[in-house]
């Protein structure tokens, strides 16, 4: 149980052996997180995406670690969706507000490139949502082959695969504006990456 006084909660009771940390390294390292990181990821993982916020950042596939680097002390790693993306910023600090209220005295938050982010990275539920909501979400692509020249884009709306491109940028960077031939209901879609 976090504990503190006055209205500025305590930090997160995370010690070198609770946490599983050394003292030598300071961190875990992720490669087996504890159950406070776990926990933790799951409340970074909520926060949802400032441009897309039907999805949570753990849906989009751009938190990558957390990692408990010492008593109250966590650090967390972001991908962007491309080099540059200007919502990184607000996902970091969304990030910071919702572990500092849950009990967390220092957190950084650190944008890494490599491996870069791909649309692979989307979640099931994700893509799930993305449908839901009318925007066509990105085809996958085959890790080990190239990117299908298929243009057949499925409507969120009707499911046709009668589309045509209107726009290769729509709303934000990462989607292209299309229109379905079949219902004519214009639509979003996430670009493959």
């Amino acid at each position: 149980m976090v504990t503190g006084t006055g209205s500025r909660p305590a930090p997160v009771p995370a010690t070198p052996a609770a946490s599983g940390t050394s003292a030598a390294s300071g961190a875990s390292g992720g490669a087996h997180p504890t159950a406070l990181e776990t926990e933790l990821r799951a409340l970074a993982g909520t926060v949802p995406d400032p441009e897309l916020p039907v999805l949570t950042l753990e849906e989009l596939g751009v938190l990558r670690t957390v990692e408990v680097w010492g008593p109250g002390k966590v650090r967390v790693e972001l991908t962007p969706t491309y080099t540059g993306c200007p919502a990184i910023e607000t996902m970091s600090e969304d990030i910071e507000r919702v572990l500092r209220e849950h009990g967390v005295a220092d957190v950084s938050v650190v944008t890494v490139l490599s491996p870069a982010w791909s649309t692979d990275d989307i979640s099931a539920e994700g893509r799930r949502k993305l449908a839901e909501f009318g925007i066509a979400p990105p085809r996958p692509v085959a890790a080990d082959g190239p990117i299908p020249l298929s243009l057949s884009i499925r409507c969120p709306h009707c499911g046709s695969t009668d589309t045509e491109l209107l726009s290769r940028f729509s709303s934000t960077a990462c989607k292209a504006l299309r229109r379905c031939a079949a219902c004519r209901e214009p639509f979003d879609h996430f670009k493959e990456l």
